[in-house]
């Protein structure tokens, strides 16, 4: 006997390779003098950044991103500038078979720090909960010690070649042996730590076995691959405040000398010296006094400053250079 008919139609070509969904991810950043900000909410029971698909109501990429941001955290953004495009298949359900390539694109976000209250529960947290080895503040951190030794070790499990070459890697980004250590290398180094194993997102598509969870570096990990995003964010601010004024975007109206030194240090991670970092500041005539001064210091008074803008049609890259601490 003939089989009996089936309704289900055999796969097109449409069908089996779907065309990629975009999203609109904002990596939004505040600063107070003793710790950078990112805004996080609630996405699939872990935290994130905002986020939303594009639609066709949305005229621009930077509109939709925005209408995003307001409708998930009732902030109005100021400073935005596309980040990146990230497009790694299954980025989003890695879990679902025959899902194909989710787009994110990135944007960065800086703003003086508000209160969110929006649909969604969304909250201001420091960035280096998610990448603690990016604090140099205080010294080496100690998420280092959990860090260099599993590093080593996924050195030595490849061959001869492989070897040298992931050590190599390691020296550049981390420069445990040199003592060098660039703080702009920030997506590098997440995406070393994610090759070798040692982030939870890297067992997206796999559990990780008992020993693997065991040697995962600290660090609170984000949903979807939103601490890839932060990471190269972190890196793009980082880089830019030496030659952009773009620090003065997260700064108050009026500040002193010494909440400037400690925003800069706390978006970079490591500690200035305090004297050459004025002297630096009032030659490049990057700040003018206010003609008032501050009692909030603890201290003796300070004199309060703000932000010359005129600066800005001077000369073409009036950024904040980092004196750092021998």
């Amino acid at each position: 006997m003939p089989s009996a008919p089936t309704s289900r139609r055999p796969k097109t070509l449409k069908q089996r390779y779907l065309a990629p969904t975009v999203d609109l991810s904002a990596v939004i950043m505040a600063a107070t003098p003793d710790e950078p900000r990112v805004l996080a909410v609630r996405v699939d029971q872990l935290e994130g950044l905002p986020s939303g698909p594009l639609q066709s109501q949305h005229r621009t990429l930077e509109m939709g991103l925005r209408t995003w941001v307001a409708e998930q955290t009732q902030l109005t953004l100021g400073y935005v500038e596309q980040l990146y495009t990230f497009g790694d298949r299954d980025r989003t359900e890695a879990d679902v078979p025959g899902t194909g390539h989710a787009l994110s694109i990135a944007y960065l976000a800086l703003v003086r720090e508000a209160r969110p209250a929006g649909l969604v529960h969304a909250a201001w947290r420091n960035w280096y909960n998610y990448l603690p080895w990016e604090d140099w503040r205080e010294g080496r951190p100690q998420a280092l010690k959990v860090i260099e030794p599993a590093l080593e070790a996924w050195a030595r499990s490849g061959g001869k070649a492989l070897r040298t070459f992931r050590e190599e890697r390691i020296e550049l980004t981390f420069g445990f042996e040199s003592g060098t250590w660039t703080d702009e290398r920030v997506l590098e180094r997440y995406e070393l730590l994610f090759e070798a194993g040692l982030v939870a997102e890297a067992f997206r598509d796999a559990q990780p076995s008992g020993s693997a969870k065991m040697r995962f570096a600290p660090g609170q990990w984000m949903a979807l691959d939103h601490r890839r995003i932060l990471a190269t964010a972190i890196g793009r601010l980082r880089g830019k405040i030496k030659y952009r004024p773009v620090i003065f975007e997260l700064m108050p109206a009026s500040f002193t000398l010494l909440d400037l030194q400690k925003t800069v240090e706390a978006l970079s991670g490591v500690r200035l010296h305090k004297q050459n970092f004025r002297r630096l500041i009032e030659m490049q005539g990057l700040v003018e006094e206010t003609g008032e001064i501050s009692a909030e210091t603890g201290g003796r008074p300070a004199r309060l400053v703000r932000f010359r803008r005129e600066v800005l049609v001077e000369r073409p890259a009036p950024g904040v250079r980092l004196p750092r601490l021998r």
